[in-house]
């Protein structure tokens, strides 16, 4: 069973920095694309960061330059560093990933994380 575990969240005033870190376990062969979404309280789930096993990476217009998605193969961990926040950025942080399981057959599934909630105050 896959799981993506979370951690890194909390409470930091606006200017501050938070690190979120998702550990991936569970009967994984290999991992594809690792992201992070977010969903602030009324509004949808949003992409922030998206990272391929390559290394390329991809970000939300409101981020770039502010956040940096990083991920490290041997640990099946994906990391998101995020400096300057802001009130704006306060939501509930899901870890994305695409995986290939010893059970789950030639095609990768999509798992998510529980979230781990990141509030700015202002």
């Amino acid at each position: 069973q896959v799981q993506l575990v979370e951690s890194g969240g909390g409470l930091v005033q606006a200017g501050g920095s938070l690190r979120l870190s998702c550990a991936a376990s569970g009967g994984i062969i290999s991992i594809g694309a690792m992201g992070w979404y977010r969903q602030a309280p009324g509004k949808q789930r949003e992409l922030v960061a998206s990272i391929r096993s390559g290394g390329s990476t991809n970000y939300a217009d409101s981020v770039k330059g502010r956040f940096t998605i990083s991920r490290d193969n041997a640990k099946n961990a994906v990391y998101l560093q995020m400096n300057s926040l802001k009130p704006e950025d306060t939501a509930v942080y899901y870890c994305n990933a695409d995986i290939w399981t010893v059970v789950g057959g030639p095609y990768a599934m999509d798992y998510w994380g529980k979230g781990t909630l990141v509030t700015v105050s202002s």
